[in-house]
């Protein structure tokens, strides 16, 4: 028992979940997930599918949601390390349009943990990344949902991201400060701002 360190975020429904780490010459063991540990910090969700990816430097994926079937997710960079994002969707949440980003790596360990309700995405800082999250729910086909990554009224300050604004998602002319282009799929590059987005 007390395995994991649960931490409330200024925006209600996010959390930093912290694994303690049992080091040594030989490497390392935490415990990523306890249920009991949750249950104490007054997490009582419960986990349906897990998934994986991988990606490269410069990658941004998001920020994405399911409207019908909203997802809760609990994320962490096993490979690697991503800038974590996520934008309240709420329409009656006083924080409603805030965000909230935190580093996941594989040295910190950190897990983030997203409520439903909340757009969810992340940048690729390191060469590359592999990502892991939980979900509440299945992933449906058709149930997607999507806000635009770089909207000045949400203003997500994505670390070492520079470019200018030129009124939506494209990833045309913004990089990383070493050079590295900003990598999105099509679809990402298609999302609009707040304004114009699904809310819960």
């Amino acid at each position: 028992m007390g395995q994991i360190k649960v931490t409330k975020l200024p925006i209600e429904g996010l959390y930093i979940i912290e694994p303690t780490v049992h080091g040594d010459s030989r490497g390392y063991f935490v415990e990523t997930y306890n249920q009991n540990d949750m249950h104490e910090a007054g997490l009582d969700m419960v986990f349906v599918q897990d998934n994986q990816s991988m990606s490269t430097k410069g990658v941004l994926r998001g920020l994405h949601f399911q409207k019908q079937f909203p997802q809760g997710k609990l994320v962490r960079a096993i490979r690697g390390s991503v800038f974590d994002v996520a934008v309240d969707l709420r329409a009656d949440s006083s924080t409603y349009g805030q965000w909230y980003g935190v580093e996941l790596s594989e040295e910190n360990h950190k897990q983030f943990y997203i409520s439903p309700g909340f757009a969810h995405g992340f940048l690729v800082l390191t060469d590359t990344a592999e990502f892991c999250y939980k979900c509440t729910d299945f992933y449906h086909p058709g149930d997607e949902g999507g806000l635009a990554w770089n909207d000045p009224e949400i203003g997500v300050k994505w670390p070492g991201v520079t470019g200018v604004y030129r009124g939506s998602a494209s990833a045309e002319g913004y990089a990383l400060a070493d050079g590295t282009c900003l990598n999105l799929s099509d679809r990402d590059q298609k999302w609009l701002g707040l304004k114009d987005t699904f809310k819960f």
